[in-house]
């Protein structure tokens, strides 16, 4: 298993440290002479490729590199998880700042997103009004500008899909009650199922189905929502690191890399998808919901 000595936290501290010295224009020769290491050590730490990393080195790269002070927290907390194996339980807002988002950071270099949503509209397909109304429901007391920089922040998630450079592939599911659970009033819903539409028939990368109420529970069982995420390959066609299954629930996210449980959801997915509409029964079921909510704003 050539990334069993590796685990997420610490892949994902090593992008940020190698993100913030390229931010500071320090070569890795000059950062690791300025942090009293060598350069290879600095290099496997940039890689993810320490057993753990010890929490007053990245403070003092935070240091050199000019890291905001949220940041370097968030950098720190990743250190000080770096112990938790291959399956990691990130409760927000614990080691890590609630506002470090890991999961952001790490879909961003993703070459392959797998989702099932049975409840809501991916955030990687949603639109501006969609989202704000979550936020909104989320954060009610929140100031106008702290909604404004949460949506600018799912809009630029977007990119990492709808850039027209090597974007990464969606393949999706969604269930049916994703369509029928108002959000935002129906001109919001309705803007965001043709939304649903357009972007699979504009982008060929993003794939997308949704799951009937007719096809009940493939499997037998009720799914929640998960993201299985692949990476890129080296030149032999292996994995650069291993694939990651994302569970998210209201006080924390679930990060599994065990190959059996990532194999699980894989499956799991493959299942939904063969259960679900076609591509061309999806669209008309999309248009049919979106005229329903045009109809209703008449």
């Amino acid at each position: 298993m050539p990334h069993a000595g590796l685990t997420l936290p610490l892949r994902q501290l090593g992008r940020h440290l190698r993100d913030w010295r390229m931010r500071s224009s320090l070569s890795l020769e000059e950062a690791a002479r300025r942090l009293e290491v060598g350069a290879t050590t600095l290099q496997r730490a940039e890689k993810g490729g320490n057993s753990r990393i010890k929490t007053y080195f990245v403070e003092k790269a935070c240091e050199l590199y000019g890291v905001p002070v949220e940041t370097k927290d968030g950098m720190v907390g990743l250190a000080k998880q770096a112990a938790t194996g291959t399956n990691w339980w990130h409760s927000y807002g614990d080691v890590i700042p609630k506002d470090f988002d890991v999961y952001v950071s790490l879909e961003a270099f993703a070459r392959t997103v797998t989702s099932f949503q049975p409840q809501l509209i991916p955030g990687l397909l949603q639109t501006t009004d969609y989202d704000r109304a979550l936020v909104e429901q989320i954060w009610p007391d929140g100031p106008r500008e702290e909604w404004d920089r949460r949506v600018q922040i799912k809009a630029h998630r977007q990119n990492v899909i709808l850039r027209k450079l090597d974007p990464a592939t969606l393949n999706v599911v969604i269930g049916e009650a994703a369509l029928r659970h108002m959000v935002g009033g129906p001109a919001t819903m309705a803007k965001q199922l043709r939304r649903l539409i357009e972007l699979p028939a504009l982008h060929t990368n993003i794939r997308l189905r949704v799951l009937p109420f007719s096809a009940g529970f493939p499997g037998g069982s009720s799914m929640p929502a998960f993201v299985v995420l692949h990476f890129d390959e080296d030149a032999a066609g292996e994995p650069i690191e291993p694939p990651v299954t994302y569970l998210e629930f209201a006080v924390g996210g679930m990060y599994l890399e065990k190959e059996d449980d990532v194999g699980f959801y894989t499956r799991k997915y493959r299942l939904l998808e063969q259960s679900s509409l076609s591509e061309a029964d999806t669209v008309s079921l999309l248009m049919r919901a979106a005229k329903e909510y045009e109809h209703r704003e008449r």
